[in-house]
């Protein structure tokens, strides 16, 4: 049985909006309880995780996906080819 590949994203894309809100509203507690020197640290490195958040929701391969890759790189570096 195949599954639609749209449905295949539905816990991917609920996981990243709740780990988005939830990252929002800890930068928002953040900012009000930390000290000026400290904000731009907190912020970027909150901003830093949320790009990553998105960046996998985007383009998360799959396990079989990246099973595959690594199976490629291994023959392409075994065989001299590089990556």
């Amino acid at each position: 049985m195949t599954a639609v590949p749209e449905a295949q994203w539905l816990w991917r894309r609920l996981y990243v909006f709740v780990a988005s809100f939830g990252l929002w509203r800890l930068l928002d507690r953040l900012v009000e309880r930390a000290g000026p020197e400290q904000m731009a640290e907190i912020a970027h490195g909150l901003m830093t995780l949320l790009a990553l958040m998105l960046v996998l929701y985007l383009v998360a391969p799959t396990a079989q996906q990246l099973v595959a890759l690594s199976a490629n790189l291994r023959l392409r570096l075994a065989q001299g080819g590089g990556a």
